[in-house]
This record gives C-alpha cells, sequence and structure tokens, in this order.
C-alpha cells in the first residue's frame, strides 16, 4: 500500500520541491496550500507520476485543518507522513520598533500557530493508527521546515524570526512527545533558498552570498530542502528524533 504524504505549502518554492521528491520516493503525496487553484503545481507533479491530489487548506484555519486531515484519512486510510512547510512573509518589512500588531499576528499565526496544531492533530491521528496496528509498515514521522532565521536576527522583519524560532521549539517538543510512541520530529532549516520569496531581494543575497556570506558560494534550491526531508523520513535518522538538518549552504558554522 502507498504511504501517504501531506505537505502543507506544496504548491510552489520549497514545498512544491518536497512534493516532486517524495512523489519520486514512492509516496502518494496530498499537497494543500491556501489558494484553491494549482494547476501549474499538478502540472509539474504529472511530468514524475500520478499518485497525487490537492486539497485547498488555510493552515491558520482551525477548521480547515481538520478538513484536510479528515479528508485524507477519509480517502486513503492513512498518514505516513507530515510535512509542515506552509509559511508567509510579512507583507511590508518594517523596523522592530514599527512593527504592527496585524503583520505580528498574520505571520506568527500562520507560520508558528498552525504548525503547532497540525502537528497535534496528526499525532493523535498517528496515534491512533499505531495503536490498532492498521499496517505492519506504519512508521509515520513528521517534519517542520523552519528556516535560519529561527536562530538569526533580522530586524526588519522579526515577527519572521520569532515564527521560525517558534517552529524549532514545536519540533523539540513533539519530539519528545511522540517518542513513546515511535515516532520521530525532525526540522528542516532552510537557508537562502531561490523561491518567490527571497526573489525580492535576490540580488542584496546573490551578492552577500559571493563575498563569503555562505561557505557553499550559490543560492539553495527547493530540491536542496527536499533532499533534507528524503534523510529525515529515510528511516536512517530515526533515532536521532528531534535533528535539525541545515539546508543552508553552510551557513551555520561559525567561522573565523
Amino acid at each position: 500500500m502507498k504511504k501517504i504524504a501531506i505537505v502543507t505549502g506544496g504548491r510552489r518554492g520549497i514545498g512544491l520541491g518536497i512534493s516532486k521528491a517524495l512523489l519520486k520516493e514512492g509516496y502518494f503525496v496530498v499537497m494543500s496550500a491556501h489558494s484553491l487553484a494549482a494547476a501549474e503545481a499538478e502540472e509539474e507533479l504529472s511530468k514524475i507520476g500520478k499518485d497525487f491530489t490537492y486539497i485547498q487548506c488555510d493552515v491558520s484555519n482551525t477548521a480547515d485543518r481538520l478538513h484536510l486531515i479528515d479528508e485524507v484519512e477519509e480517502k486513503y486510510g492513512r498518514i505516513d507522513l507530515l510535512v509542515n512547510d506552509a509559511g508567509v512573509a510579512p507583507k511590508q518589512r518594517l523596523d522592530i520598533l514599527e512593527t504592527t500588531e496585524d503583520s505580528y499576528d498574520y505571520v506568527v499565526n500562520t507560520n508558528a500557530r498552525s504548525t503547532f496544531f497540525m502537528c497535534q492533530l496528526v499525532a493523535n491521528r498517528m496515534i491512533k493508527a499505531k495503536e490498532a496496528a492498521q499496517a505492519e509498515d506504519y512508521e509515520p514521522r513528521i517534519v517542520n521546515i523552519s528556516s535560519m532565521s529561527a536562530y538569526t536576527s533580522s530586524t526588519s522583519r522579526g515577527e519572521y524570526c520569532i515564527s521560525k524560532a517558534a517552529i524549532s521549539m514545536t519540533t523539540k517538543l513533539f519530539a519528545d512527545r511522540l517518542a513513546a510512541f515511535d515516532i520521530p520530529v525532525f526540522e528542516v532549516r532552510p537557508g537562502i533558498i531561490a523561491t518567490d520569496m527571497t526573489s525580492v531581494v535576490h540580488e542584496k543575497y546573490e551578492k552577500m552570498i559571493a563575498e563569503g556570506l555562505t561557505p557553499i558560494k550559490r543560492f539553495g534550491q527547493p530540491e536542496d530542502v527536499a533532499n533534507c526531508v528524503l534523510a529525515a523520513v529515510s528511516g536512517l535518522l530515526d533515532f536521532a528524533t528531534g535533528q535539525v538538518l541545515n539546508a543552508d549552504g553552510g551557513f551555520h558554522i561559525r567561522r573565523l
């Protein structure tokens, strides 16, 4: 039976890269995103295979989250993997002395709050499935996509940094709590990745990378992040639950 993977934010960028990699790996992929339409993403995945679907879901909305999980369980009978990738940047970059409460709530609710409650919702379903011994090959896992901004100060988008730091702690908490049920939880931390989100500052980052910001002197690609997700779900890292995989070109290395 096909393993079922849910990828939030799976319509474009890093999420789409992860969806494509999991499809190639043999998963049935359930992409979800806020948008009602996903024609371009579906076209990309159709070049690889047919084992995918798209379900619209605003992860910041409680009812939407529940509908997504209920529909997946009803149609496919299992959830083997949750990848929490959905996220937003501030609509306007503001100094932390000027950040608005609306912007803070928008970013933190979408990035951090939704990740926590998606983990909670799916973890409870995974626990029930394991206790019911629904399949011999049922080895569920959760992967949360955060960012190097989880530990890197960007004072023009403080709410984003806070939201990603919260995802890091969410990963630790669920890795701890779910260890008793043999459900590993991992965090993948992208660095500067070539996506729509970074396109507005592409020239700035390109110059910084060329000047040595990262040991590997190139932009990351969604595939680089996807490869870390594949490593996390391979089964080879299960004893390292809670582990952080840095997909950042070496940015995390402290250098003199």
